[in-house]
């Protein structure tokens, strides 16, 4: 991790990961299977999956087979560990965005449901750390739509403050909103334009090109007098 920048109140952005600055849900949906198939049991269908993306893994495996969910877990940390940068990539124009809004003044900082040390690694594999300046995963604490990950973003960079909060579920902008943000929904990931309007959030965008018309540059602080 890059050593974390001095960072003043409300001018950090909150991001989510998968489905929000990256398209991984193949990678995702591909492993969560592979567990079915490896133990012999019939595994869910690409459809029957996806609703379930941004909850808890236990949480998901239990949904469909709980007597064997600890076990589908292992396996899917497993063969995840292995595969997770397949066909993961991001979005269209997201390392410019990230890299735009450093530039303007922003720190940056990712909260996502993924464990810690695997979404370093997929941050990490996909390019994507040098553009951030913290990424917070879920560990040991509610995940979303509790707002715990995202507090302990902000804490990291030495804020309880935020400005926005951007994702592509409802879990996001729920999270966002208990945690005082303004919140951005993006329709590329897992929730369309439909289920994440019930969480009312701020912005409903099928990109992240309209973050920017709201965050112009800061004014950049003077030498001290």
């Amino acid at each position: 991790m890059p050593p974390l920048p001095m960072t003043h109140p409300h001018k950090t952005i909150v991001f989510d990961l998968d489905g929000t600055l990256v398209d991984s849900l193949p990678d995702i949906i591909s492993s969560f299977q592979y567990g079915f198939t490896s133990l012999g049991l019939p595994a869910p269908t690409d459809a029957e999956v996806r609703p379930l993306i941004g909850h808890p893994l236990e949480d998901m495996y239990a949904h469909f087979a709980p007597a064997h969910a600890a076990s589908l877990c292992t396996v899917y940390r497993e063969h995840y560990a292995r595969n997770f940068v397949n066909r993961s990539r991001p979005y269209p124009g997201v390392v410019e965005l990230l890299r735009t809004l450093r530039e303007r003044g922003y720190s940056l900082a990712i909260a996502t449901t993924k464990r810690t040390d695997m979404a370093r690694r997929f941050v990490e594999a996909l390019g994507l750390m040098p553009a951030v300046d913290y990424v917070q995963g879920t560990d040991g604490f509610p995940h979303k739509p509790a707002p715990d990950v995202i507090h302990r973003a902000l804490a990291a960079l030495g804020t309880a403050d935020g400005l926005w909060m951007v994702g592509d579920t409802t879990h996001d902008i729920h999270a966002g909103k208990a945690a005082g943000l303004r919140t951005y929904g993006v329709t590329w990931g897992n929730h369309d334009a439909g289920t994440l309007a019930t969480a009312a959030p701020d912005e409903i965008q099928p990109n992240l090109g309209r973050l920017l018309e709201h965050l112009p540059p800061l004014p950049r602080r003077g030498p001290p007098a």
